[in-house]
């Protein structure tokens, strides 16, 4: 009689593991086709080998825990490109990029600032910054995990958010570039290191991931053109505003831009892989079984 309470507790939770898990499943049915394309299908030769060896370890180990160790390996992959993309930076800065490019836009952007412009901009890219992206982020995580009652959004939208964060440091602290003069900017001033920009990098990332977890659940292809177009020039904006304040050099955006759709093509992929594993007999979290039980698919 003492222990119906814990036997009323695990049966509980193994029944919400049980949920998710079919929810999980579900997912390939629902994710696996964006459009015409069929995510798990893989058509160059390396593709289809690394996505049977994903299976492979995802049948053994479960797919969802095969999905958060490839988001971390992939974070690490990221980080060194950063790095990389730093190096070859700081290498080619020595041609004078400022008096080339970087000068240039500012200077024009000076002439197109009012009183009115400088707030209205300001008041838009502190939706990026880190009190607004992070609001963004958040409210995200939970509407996707509770509508679609699975953990994949959880795991990818902070997956995807770390990694921008973690790049964005690497990056600062690898070059410590020197912000435009503050006699250019508008305040409030920002006096961390200016490469990259991380409020263009965070929103290149974090807002790319939201677009393709909702495309992955829009069936009409004007409505997912319409999502990818409002995606994109929301992150567009974001960078132009980081040099129309005097924030940034133009070349701070345009690493950022480069490196957040990099990383945002890992985490896209790692998610296509997560689902070719679930198609291929993959459970989302392993259980023991008996070996003589057959492994669910879904169907």
């Amino acid at each position: 009689m003492d222990r119906e309470p814990d036997d009323d507790a695990a049966t509980t939770a193994a029944r919400q593991v049980e949920r998710a898990e079919r929810a999980e499943r579900a997912a390939v049915v629902e994710d696996r086709h964006l459009g015409s394309v069929d995510l798990t299908s893989w058509r160059s030769r390396a593709g289809h080998a690394v996505a049977e060896g994903w299976a492979a370890l995802g049948r053994r180990y479960g797919a969802l825990p095969l999905l958060v160790l490839t988001l971390l390996v992939g974070i690490g992959i990221a980080v060194v490109a950063t790095w990389a993309a730093s190096a070859v930076y700081d290498a080619v800065r020595e041609s004078d990029d400022v008096a080339v490019l970087d000068r240039p836009v500012l200077d024009w952007m000076l002439t197109l600032r009012s009183p009115f412009a400088d707030q209205a901009v300001t008041w838009w890219t502190d939706i990026a910054g880190t009190i607004g992206m992070p609001i963004v982020a958040v409210c995200s995580l939970v509407g996707f995990t509770v509508q679609r009652r699975a953990w994949t959004p959880l795991v990818l939208l902070v997956a995807a958010s770390g990694g921008s964060l973690l790049m964005t440091i690497a990056g600062k602290d690898l070059i410590g570039r020197a912000r435009p003069p503050l006699s250019d900017a508008v305040p409030p001033y920002e006096h961390s290191p200016s490469f990259p920009s991380g409020h263009t990098l965070n929103a290149t990332v974090i807002v790319g991931t939201i677009v393709y977890l909702l495309i992955l659940r829009q069936s009409r292809t004007v409505t997912r053109v319409w999502t990818i177009v409002a995606g994109t020039l929301f992150v567009l904006s974001v960078g132009v505003s980081r040099v129309f304040l005097g924030h940034h050099w133009t070349t701070d955006v345009l690493a950022a831009w480069a490196l957040g759709l990099a990383w945002l093509a890992l985490v896209v992929t790692a998610h296509r892989l997560y689902l070719t594993a679930l198609h291929r007999g993959a459970e989302p979290v392993r259980r023991d079984r008996d070996p003589a039980s057959p492994v669910r698919s879904p169907r």
